[in-house]
């Protein structure tokens, strides 16, 4: 496989410093030579430029940074676009949850039909009307499927409308009243913790792969605190009672083996918070498994 690792080092859409150095972590632990290693050809092309909280005034508290938000997704999506053109396998790796939005832009230019499954801890299905914070990385999935702000929901170049029945939320448990009632509207599929513990992580990636069949590829976007944080400390918003370590490694590789990722990101390793980039050595692992490493080969 041709991969093509694109870096988004922002921290604009998250509402803590830090996990702009997600890639660099993730780079630190050796995620290209990993690749190299399964037979993969693994081009980095670098960074997308990205400007710090610092520099930047928040014109609006419901939406903050989101002109800055929306330029570099408009930058980050020309880069995944040309890399499915191309023939390359976009790996994109944050950075806050906010990268969703450029990865499906440039995604669904080339892709007409295509599914997503959404590993996180939180539902990321706010708009600027129910979010209580204003992040935007928590609003990154409802947008891609067209709901909130017009500027987050309009791709800058023409693309295909992601539809609902084929979108799967794994591994939720601290979803925001709001969230909860547009999810239901919209008719996204979600496996809470609740389901994971009743049916097992082998049933819930089942019931996920029946809902994206039919679709061109499938879009696998990974928020690392979807992991419980004693497996994943160095994330910004940790919740208590996530997947286990062999859960998330176990979604990954049945993925991996029914050979549907088209795409794949990581986000919100935040190496400020971490233990000795414990959480960029999953991140990396985790990948791994995304992208064919097996325990006996």
């Amino acid at each position: 496989m041709k991969i093509r690792l694109i870096g988004v080092p922002v921290d604009l859409g998250a509402g803590r410093r830090g996990v702009d150095m997600g890639p660099s972590a993730v780079r630190y632990a050796h995620i290209a030579d990993r690749l190299r290693r399964l037979g993969h050809e693994v081009e980095d092309i670098g960074d997308i430029v990205v400007p710090i909280p610092e520099t930047q005034a928040i014109a609006d508290p419901r939406l903050k940074y989101l002109p800055e938000i929306v330029a570099f997704s408009t930058i980050q999506a020309d880069a995944v676009e040309q890399a499915l053109t191309a023939g390359f396998y976009p790996l994109v790796i944050g950075g806050d949850h906010s990268i969703a939005l450029g990865t499906l832009w440039g995604v669904t230019r080339v892709k007409q039909r295509i599914g997503v499954i959404w590993f996180d801890a939180h539902g990321d299905f706010n708009t600027h009307e129910t979010s209580p914070s204003g992040n935007i990385h928590g609003m990154s999935f409802a947008a891609s499927l067209g709901i909130g702000a017009r500027e987050l929901c309009e791709n800058p170049k023409p693309g295909s409308r992601i539809r609902p029945q084929h979108c799967v939320l794994i591994g939720a448990r601290n979803l925001d009243p709001g969230e909860r009632r547009l999810l239901t509207e919209a008719g996204v599929h979600v496996y809470t913790m609740h389901e994971v513990d009743k049916y097992g992580m082998k049933e819930v990636i089942g019931h996920a792969l029946r809902h994206v069949g039919g679709t061109d590829g499938v879009h696998v976007s990974f928020d690392v605190d979807v992991v419980d944080p004693q497996e994943a400390p160095g994330v910004g918003t940790p919740e208590p009672g996530g997947i286990t370590y062999r859960e998330a490694h176990l979604a990954l590789e049945l993925l991996a083996e029914a050979k549907v990722i088209t795409s794949l990101e990581m986000a919100e390793v935040n190496p400020i918070l971490d233990e000795r980039n414990r959480t960029a050595e999953l991140a990396a692992d985790l990948l791994c498994s995304a992208l064919g490493k097996r325990i006996m080969g």
